[in-house]
């Protein structure tokens, strides 16, 4: 199986997209304006694929052609880099030439919906054969940033599971984890299970003050009952009691339990965890391949939960639709997303790639229990996107927010600080991000 190289929670976004808010949106001169199915369409689709990926797209885009021969579909990865696109995007909203459809990061959802060149396809959706509840609330919720229009369909849902090594767990006599453990169950595990002779730990957390460092939290926050923005979006809610209370539960651990490896740099946990040092990591399916490579003993259950609440964060990706202004172009983008999301051709692309499916309904396939057999823990993670139920805000001022957060969270989780404090300094720089400052 080849290595999978899925970055995990990419968060690039800025004001890239600005400069061409409010203006008219299309893609060169008017198209058409009625509704012809038959009639001869190019669609420009842009995949921010490579490699394996790439050519899987490249042969289902060739088969959609064949079902439909008035439709001709120019496929590329559109940039050097899937990064890269949001730039690229930008440039052509602003000489009016623009794709039908592009990969983008989930996080730039509410970018893109502020360009005036997103295709609402809230219509679309509606309708019962497209499965729209299939998806994950997570991944639904990022489709459609505010609330409001639907700009695409989901391209790549995950989440974080709480991965256990067996041998650790093992030599320190502990049980393994159920799906009914609390994070009380989660501490004392942790406490257990760290050896400071052999330089073992229970569990491990980035203080990088990335956004590993942020999302992390969520889930923490999410089961307090806490919230990472106001109702309006506008400011930053998290400096609540819910907040200090998730925060200060971490603190314990690494302050005063001594359980928790402090990782600064956002990969040697994942290392040290397949090398029999660390006892559990919360991650996601891009650690799988890596596990199975280095032979580690290992199982895979959902998060440890409060008062029942087992809440995860998914970042999920999407497939954009922009308007082109052209009718045609407009309803087969929309009919190739449908086709491509479908099980049947999702099982080909995201499940045949290593990824999670995007359907549960894909969960119960050979297709899938190929892919198990070979990634063992996939399918619990499939199943744990019904707890994916909360969507990481896509709004511009997430990155200063995240950034914020990210860096109180780590300040405090080396001793420096209580979470209050920590997490209303960190409130007021993400305000300041929120309104533009």
């Amino acid at each position: 199986m080849q290595r999978r190289t899925r970055r995990r929670i990419p968060i690039v976004i800025g004001t890239a997209l600005a400069v061409v808010g409010g203006l008219a949106g299309c893609a060169g001169s008017q198209g058409a304006t009625e509704l012809d199915p038959e009639a001869d369409v190019t669609i420009t689709w842009w995949t921010g694929q490579s490699d394996e990926a790439q050519t899987i797209l490249e042969g289902l885009a060739t088969e959609f052609e064949e079902l439909h021969p008035n439709v001709t579909i120019d496929i590329s990865p559109g940039a050097s880099s899937t990064e890269e696109l949001l730039q690229k995007l930008s440039a052509g909203f602003a000489g009016n030439s623009y794709p039908n459809i592009s990969y983008a990061f989930g996080s730039w959802a509410s970018e893109l919906e502020s360009s005036q060149r997103t295709l609402d396809i809230t219509g679309a959706v509606a309708d019962p054969e497209v499965g729209w509840d299939e998806f994950s609330e997570a991944a639904r919720a990022t489709v459609q940033p505010t609330g409001e229009a639907i700009i695409g369909f989901p391209a790549l849902v995950d989440n974080i599971s709480l991965i256990y090594n067996k041998t650790v767990f093992d030599a320190a006599g502990v049980e393994y984890p159920t799906e009914e453990w609390t994070w009380d169950d989660f501490r004392d595990a942790a406490k257990k299970l760290t050896d400071p002779a052999n330089e073992t730990f229970g569990y491990a957390y980035s203080v990088s003050g990335s956004e590993e460092t942020t999302w992390q939290f969520w889930p923490h926050l999410w089961q307090n009952g806490g919230e990472i923005l106001s109702d309006d979006r506008s400011a930053a809610a998290f400096a609540s009691d819910e907040g200090a209370e998730a925060l200060e539960f971490l603190r314990q651990m690494a302050v005063d339990d001594k359980s928790i490896y402090l990782d600064q740099t956002d990969t040697k946990f994942a290392q040290l965890f397949a090398a029999d040092r660390i006892g559990m990591m919360t991650s996601g399916p891009w650690q799988l391949w890596d596990l199975n490579t280095a032979g580690t003993d290992y199982g895979v259950t959902i998060l440890p939960g409060t008062d029942g609440d087992h809440q995860t964060v998914s970042g999920p990706d999407i497939w954009a639709l922009f308007d082109t202004q052209d009718v045609n172009e407009n309803h087969w983008s929309v009919e190739l997303m449908k086709w491509l999301t479908a099980p049947e051709q999702d099982l080909r692309w995201n499940v045949a790639y290593g990824n999670l499916p995007l359907r549960t309904s894909e969960i119960d396939t050979p297709e899938f229990a190929e892919q198990v057999a070979a990634l063992p823990g996939l399918d619990v993670m499939a199943e744990n996107n019904e707890n994916a139920i909360n969507a990481r805000p896509t709004v511009s001022g997430y990155v200063g927010l995240s950034e914020a957060i990210a860096n109180a969270i780590s300040q405090v989780l080396q001793g420096q600080g209580t979470p209050e404090d920590a997490l209303k300094a960190a409130a007021e720089k993400a305000d300041r991000s929120l309104s533009g400052d």
